[in-house]
């Protein structure tokens, strides 16, 4: 009688459980919206799991960029790439690189975001949108390191990474695809 106590306890969890466990995890956000007929998921080194690109580099018809003078229809410019990933996923180092301060990013980022340098590459990347963050100014991060999880701070679009390539020092106005940077690898359609 008690196996079989045990048994239909174990039914009745697993009831709960699975429909919870699978059904908002294959969901996603609700506030995502895709500015882009890319419907791939792709993988990258930068962040854990396969993920959706929001709103590529840019010329956008996403809302929140002004009109800018490169995109036609009065579209704006986006200069990273976002992509879709549940809050807290982790974000992890594609190459070696310092922290800096991130003073000169605004609220568009997030209050959390994070300024990577590579000299050797020449590069700074700004990833915003940012719940925890494990390193701190001056410090070296190896590649392959987390460094921070995904979050949806000053982002009115849900949770997703941010990630733009800046020239090093650079402003806004330096910055470029980070695409190839990305490593982004097909893992099959949404």
């Amino acid at each position: 009688m008690r196996r079989l106590g045990a048994v239909l306890a174990g039914l009745l969890l697993a009831a709960v459980l699975v429909p919870a466990l699978t059904g908002p995890a294959r969901a996603g956000d609700p506030r995502w919206v895709f500015y882009t007929h890319d419907t791939t998921r792709y993988s990258s080194p930068w962040f854990a799991g396969a993920h959706r690109i929001m709103v590529p580099f840019g010329c956008t018809r996403a809302p929140y960029y002004s009109p800018d003078p490169r995109c036609a229809h009065g579209h704006g410019f986006h200069q990273g790439i976002d992509v879709a990933m549940r809050c807290g996923t982790p974000l992890y180092a594609g190459l070696r690189l310092r922290v800096v301060s991130n003073a000169t990013l605004g609220p568009a980022y997030g209050d959390n975001p994070v300024l990577l340098r590579s000299r050797r590459h020449h590069l700074d990347l700004v990833v915003g949108h940012t719940r925890r963050v494990y390193v701190q100014e001056g410090e070296v991060v190896p590649r392959g390191t987390l460094f921070a999880r995904a979050n949806d701070r000053g982002a009115p679009d849900g949770c997703h990474l941010h990630l733009e390539r800046r020239a090093l020092g650079g402003d806004l106005s330096t910055a470029v695809s980070p695409r190839t940077l990305m490593h982004l690898t097909p893992a099959g359609p949404a």
